[in-house]
């Protein structure tokens, strides 16, 4: 990572630990505490203050946006948890593993009025146009849950109806949280457009690795449940992929359906059969290359926008860190 985004890095998270969420119920602000002392990369926050920086904006006035921006991160990964009844975030218990449904629920919910309260300590001539971003791109992040949600119960989702749930469910917000930044860098309309193009993009490409490193990962450097979507059925670019591929060789449609439709079977053996299924049609490879594909187009949306060549490097450095995480 280079050294501008690690000092961000740093930054952030300085203003993280020195962040009081609150005290009083502790049931409801203990979770709070919990889900943000987890760690993680940043990333989002990190955008926030590479947008701004990106355009030769003052990154002091990006602080609070940033902050806001992890806290409804960290809000959606709450319920996201829930719904996927996932046992682990960052190899830690899930904040519904740890208290309960409902807690994580409310703590979550009050995460979103805290995000939005930190949002407003924004300059109040840009703030309007910092509201307008962030409402829209929460908006679209929900929109892509239930997708998500909705792809379950399809037996049939196309590729391109997924590329478009994961724009929406995963990379709009690191387009939005660059977008961000630009606007507190003052950057023209059409620039601050054009790198969220890119983020969009780069966004794409991390979720398809994301569904590459579900099944493929060292699941230690990973800290999620190893196999996860697997075994949620989940309709991932290596399923559908897969399912597409397999139209042609009926035994591996048969028991790629069989385990989709298994009412119940050992996780591990489901992890394993499927992932044989995945490298026998040698789905990982076809990730990869939509995965190189989308990184590619995130580029051309880079180049047009008249900034300093080493001010693009340093975004396209980022982005390349993003691309090498643990398979």
């Amino acid at each position: 990572m280079p050294n501008r985004s690690t000092a961000y890095q740093q930054e952030i998270e300085l203003a993280l630990k020195d962040k009081s969420y609150g005290t009083h119920p502790k049931e409801l602000y203990e979770p709070i505490s919990y889900i943000m002392s987890l760690g993680g990369k940043r990333l989002r926050p990190v955008l926030v203050m590479m947008g701004c920086d990106f355009f030769g904006g003052d990154t002091s006035k990006a602080i609070h946006p940033a902050v806001a921006v992890e806290l409804f991160h960290n809000f959606t990964l709450v319920h996201d948890d829930i719904m996927d009844k996932a046992p682990l975030r960052r190899n830690q218990p899930t904040v519904h593993i740890k208290w309960n449904d409902n807690t994580a629920i409310l703590s979550a919910d009050a995460m979103m009025v805290k995000a939005y309260q930190e949002l407003c300590k924004a300059d109040l001539t840009i703030l309007p146009k910092l509201l307008d971003i962030f409402s829209d791109t929460a908006v679209k992040v929900c929109e892509g849950q239930q997708l998500d949600m909705n792809f379950e119960k399809l037996p049939k989702v196309s590729i391109l109806h997924y590329l478009k749930m994961i724009e929406l469910k995963t990379a709009v917000l690191l387009a939005g949280s660059l977008k961000i930044g630009s606007i507190i860098g003052n950057a023209r309309e059409e620039d601050a457009q054009s790198l969220y193009n890119f983020g969009k993009h780069i966004g794409i490409a991390f979720q398809l690795q994301d569904d590459i490193l579900d099944v493929f990962a060292d699941a230690d450097k990973f800290g999620k449940q190893k196999g996860g979507d697997i075994i949620a059925n989940k309709k991932t670019y290596l399923l559908l992929k897969a399912m597409e591929i397999a139209e042609g060789n009926r035994y591996m449609k048969e028991e790629l359906q069989q385990w989709i439709n298994a009412p119940e079977f050992n996780p591990q053996e489901k992890v394993e059969a499927v992932t044989s299924i995945y490298n026998f049609l040698n789905v990982k490879e076809l990730a990869h290359q939509e995965m190189k594909k989308q990184y590619d187009i995130a580029l051309t949306h880079l180049k047009p926008i008249p900034v300093d060549e080493t001010k693009k490097q340093e975004l396209i450095a980022f982005a390349e860190s993003l691309m090498v995480r643990q398979i």
